[in-house]
């Protein structure tokens, strides 16, 4: 084989072996690359998670209300999602870990749009966001309640004499959140014993 040949072998191979090696170097570093957890501004406000419709789906509730006195005037879906590195320690331990965010996202119902004969269906336009954070290092409760109105980009903590903080307390299924409205991890709830004694107590009895 000619010299010149050999030495242009030679090349192409470190080539190949230096592509190979940097392939390896972003794969390693995508594996562990951090998820999104909560990021707050200097005001110690919760910065408003942009991508949240990316994590995981949760489950969407319709017209629900924890109080029979509540009159909205109106139909609503509200749907949940969760950043996936909770989702994935959920499902391996049947609770939530810390820098947990839960996304409950409000849209109006509406019936009369394109093809649509009956029934409602998501509005474009979102009413409301409200973030629910466990963060044991900012807030002595280990969980907090941020509300996003409009386009806001940032958020200051619903004080926890609130009454979202004594019923999730009182009547979530796992760590003070309304896991028995999630289909997918109600199951795996019960089938890890992280079930709450409040809530056992409550649904005691009921099918």
């Amino acid at each position: 084989m000619p010299p010149d040949h050999t030495a242009c072998m030679t090349r192409h191979v470190r080539t190949v072996l230096l592509v190979v090696a940097i392939l390896f170097s972003v794969a390693a570093v995508s594996q562990y690359e951090p998820g999104p957890t909560p990021q707050y501004n200097g005001d110690k406000q919760l910065k408003f998670p942009e991508n949240y419709r990316e994590w995981i789906y949760l489950s969407t509730g319709f017209d629900m209300s924890y109080n029979p006195a509540m009159r909205m005037g109106h139909h609503m879906f509200d749907s949940v999602f969760v950043n996936p590195e909770a989702y994935k320690s959920f499902l391996e331990t049947g609770t939530w870990p810390d820098k947990t965010m839960l996304v409950l996202e409000a849209r109006a119902a509406v019936s009369k749009g394109s093809i649509n004969q009956s029934g409602n269906y998501q509005s474009t336009e979102r009413m409301a966001v409200e973030v629910h954070v466990r963060d044991e290092k900012q807030f002595p409760g280990k969980w907090a309640f941020f509300g996003f109105d409009d386009n806001a980009k940032t958020s200051t903590m619903i004080p926890t004499s609130a009454d979202c903080y004594s019923c999730h307390a009182t009547h979530g299924a796992v760590d003070t959140t309304f896991v028995q409205f999630y289909p997918t991890l109600l199951p795996i709830a019960k089938s890890k014993g992280t079930l709450s004694a409040s809530y056992v107590k409550e649904t005691a009895g009921q099918r």
